[in-house]
């Protein structure tokens, strides 16, 4: 069996350092919003280029409160892509406001900057691009067009830590970057995590009230805020792998190049596209194929753990069907959702588990269209 993601390999190469910090913060008696959350914040800033972070419990509260703080709620709409985790229009309707969809560039799997202008109207306020599988969106277009209509640029970061854009980090572009620390994730803790990077010094201080129960003072609540402190645990072993994730996004990379090489022989899979001027940090190797579902199934057989993200866009999902949306309305991502399939990938991936994943994948290929 290859899995998809192997995080017991990462653990045998760091398990000692983490188990140290771990231990130390036991040790201390300081557990929620201590010197291991504050130091992160700084070291994260610095490693991603912006003013300030604020470490949360989740990448979904990121993007949920990125919102809030912008004051963005009932009757506004926020455009974004129906490719994605649904956490990023899951934040949109629990603040009150409406997901508006806009289909992607095909090649890339990212939202199409031309479909984006064509879903403003009078209630937009904000659009939340999504780097989807690590791989940046293209930042200066987007930006270009929040600038000329006055929209708030909220980026979904989640996947893409350290992923850069014309040699800058994805997460600095807009006005909020937001970032999950979900185990699967790149810079993955070990339990549920996120961030908020921001540049104005008013709205870093907006969202730690609003973290912290919506008071930047003990005892003293200005408005309704939630409970979403990154714990002193979480922020210790995050600190350890943060020294390590610009070697394994390398490794990541170089892993893509190999499974490209791998699989240039065959007309039946297309590849990953990295945009010029990008650095993609390949949270997931995502390749088309024909006849996608009947040969992640032969891979499963096969013991190799291919997965799907995401099978069924979210304007098609029970959860949006008040919005409206059907079928063929959104052609690009509903083609892509239906031939997409992500393959093995983390820094610690052998070679020769890459060749037995292209060769079972080009095997199953054949034989799907031999049964055809």
């Amino acid at each position: 069996m290859i899995p998809i993601l192997d995080s017991k390999r990462q653990y045998a190469k760091i398990g000692n350092e983490v188990e140290k910090a771990v231990c130390e913060v036991l040790r201390s008696g300081s557990y929620i919003l201590g010197p291991n959350c504050k130091a992160l914040e700084v070291e994260l800033a610095k490693y991603i280029g912006c003013n300030y972070t604020v470490a949360l419990n989740s990448g979904t509260d990121a993007l949920h409160l990125a919102l809030r703080a912008l004051d963005i709620g009932k009757g506004d709409e926020v455009i974004t892509t129906a490719f994605t985790f649904v956490a990023t229009t899951e934040a949109i309707g629990i603040v009150g406001a409406t997901p508006v969809f806009a289909d992607i560039d095909p090649d890339t799997f990212n939202i199409d900057p031309k479909e984006i202008e064509k879903r403003i109207t009078p209630k937009t306020k904000a659009i939340i691009p999504v780097h989807l599988y690590g791989q940046p969106c293209d930042m200066d277009a987007i930006m270009d067009i929040a600038k000329r209509y006055n929209l708030y640029v909220i980026e979904d970061c989640c996947q893409a830590i350290g992923a850069e854009y014309k040699g800058q980090k994805v997460g600095t572009f807009g006005d909020i970057g937001c970032y999950s620390f979900y185990p699967t994730k790149n810079l993955g803790g070990m339990g549920d995590g996120g961030l908020i990077t921001v540049n104005s010094e008013n709205l870093r201080n907006r969202i730690i009230a609003l973290r912290n129960h919506g008071g930047a003072i003990r005892y003293h609540h200005d408005e309704i805020g939630v409970n979403s402190r990154l714990d002193e645990i979480q922020a210790a072993i995050l600190r350890i792998k943060l020294n390590y994730i610009d070697e394994w996004n390398k490794a990541r990379r170089d892993h893509a190049k190999t499974y490209n090489e791998l699989l240039a022989g065959c007309e039946d899979i297309q590849t990953p596209t990295e945009l010029d001027n990008t650095y993609c940090v390949y949270h997931q190797y995502t390749v088309k194929i024909p006849n996608r579902d009947e040969i992640h199934k032969m891979l499963q057989e096969a013991g190799i753990g291919a997965m799907l993200y995401y099978p069924i866009p979210l304007h098609l999902q029970k959860v949006h069907e008040h919005l409206g949306w059907s079928k063929g309305m959104l052609p690009n991502t509903e083609k892509d959702t239906e031939m997409v399939i992500s393959l093995p990938m983390f820094p610690e991936l052998t070679l020769e588990e890459q060749k037995t994943v292209a060769s079972t994948l080009i095997n199953c290929i054949e034989k799907s269209k031999a049964l055809a």
